[in-house]
């Protein structure tokens, strides 16, 4: 059995991967661990919010459980606060986006945790190729029953997600020509990509139950799809999002993502069955805005409408207005029409990358934005 803990419904928790920056040559650096040292010597109390990831030029925030958005913004700000005082210190800059710009995958180091060397020695080259980051959301779920078709519906809105967040048109000094190569990159893992949609709580804990037998996974947080049950925590986490360079682009997506989680739930208990697709238009779907970003025209419903994203996402921020007035998060779900306005990531790195032929400037451009969201 896969026990499902109780969470209160709605409530949130927020990863938040960053790069770990060289001041002067701007590449990634190895600088994890040291970091870690300096938090638990200097800043103990941030040891479960400053956390480690599966490389060495990687270093996780991590939020307590929130109700609202904006407790998430100020959780994050408070640890980044934090970590800039360990990093300053050191000379190391840092950013997030779905990959650094130029970095060679060959030159990073993996952390030396069994569960991540077991990882790579599996994976190969595809493991060791896994130089990427994103940003997790995680939402309360207050029956089990609810997880399922929940996660279901979800599916529909990856692509809104996907090209949102896009941050990745760049990956080892390659113009990929794709939004998010992250998206692309991160699902030839084994058990990553979409979910499968199951109809019942049982068909699932089948599914892991298989899934340990063979030996495909050992633990269940082996199982890494873009959107799935987080049974510990007792929420659905999203797993989409590549990187977010910007606080406030961090609240906007949590923002729309615990209003589409809160609707769903609410209509489960009205008794509604939640919309679904087929899988293959959910994976061409998340291909589609992976590929073509905000300009993705997109499959929106069963009967295999097609739209473009961007104005798919303008009618669920007009329909979700009344849930986010009710969940406090108002002011942050209408900031991602600003943020389309002003351009999502890809879209400004893209531009910079235009102007200025570096790549360089365009990991400078990432250093600024962070830098200056959130103080």
């Amino acid at each position: 059995m896969v026990d499902f803990a109780h969470s209160p419904r709605s409530t949130l928790g927020v990863e938040w991967e960053l790069a770990l920056l060289d001041g002067e040559s701007l590449d990634l650096t190895p600088a994890a661990e040291t970091l870690l040292a300096d938090v638990a010597e200097r800043a103990p109390e941030f040891e479960k919010r400053i956390v480690g990831e599966m490389l060495t030029n990687t270093i996780e925030l991590v939020t307590g459980v929130q109700t609202t958005v904006s407790d998430i913004a100020e959780d994050l700000a408070t640890s980044m606060g934090a970590l800039r005082t360990l990093t300053e210190a050191r000379g190391i800059e840092l950013m997030s986006a779905g990959t650094h710009p130029f970095a060679q995958w060959q030159m990073q180091e993996v952390r030396a945790k069994d569960r991540y060397l077991e990882l790579v020695d599996r994976t190969q080259w595809w493991g060791r190729n896994m130089l990427i980051f994103g940003v997790h959301v995680h939402v309360g779920i207050d029956s089990r029953d609810k997880v399922l078709p929940i996660i279901n519906a979800l599916l529909s809105y990856v692509p809104h997600l996907q090209a949102l967040s896009a941050s990745s048109p760049f990956w080892g000094g390659t113009d990929t020509g794709y939004a998010s190569n992250r998206a692309m990159m991160f699902q030839q893992l084994p058990t990553a990509g979409l979910p499968f949609q199951f109809d019942s709580w049982p068909a699932y804990e089948k599914y892991v139950s298989d899934m340990l037998t063979t030996g495909i996974i050992d633990h269940l947080n082996e199982i890494r799809w873009d959107i799935r049950p987080a049974p510990n925590w007792g929420t659905v986490e999203v797993r989409v999002c590549d990187g977010l360079p910007t606080l406030e682009e961090i609240t906007a997506i949590t923002a729309f993502i615990q209003c589409l989680v809160d609707d769903f739930s609410a209509r489960l208990d009205a008794g509604e069955t939640l919309p679904t697709m087929p899988d293959w238009f959910h994976d061409e779907n998340k291909w589609r805005a992976a590929r073509y970003g905000m300009e993705a025209i997109i499959i929106e419903n069963a009967e295999a409408d097609e739209r473009l994203v961007t104005e798919c996402i303008a009618d669920e921020l007009d329909r979700l207005a009344p849930v986010a007035e009710r969940l406090g998060c108002a002011r942050e779900l209408a900031s991602i029409t600003g943020l389309m306005e002003r351009g999502v990531p890809y879209q400004r790195l893209e531009d910079v990358f235009h102007t200025t032929g570096s790549l360089t400037e365009v990991t400078r451009s990432l250093i600024r934005d962070l830098r200056t969201s959130y103080v």
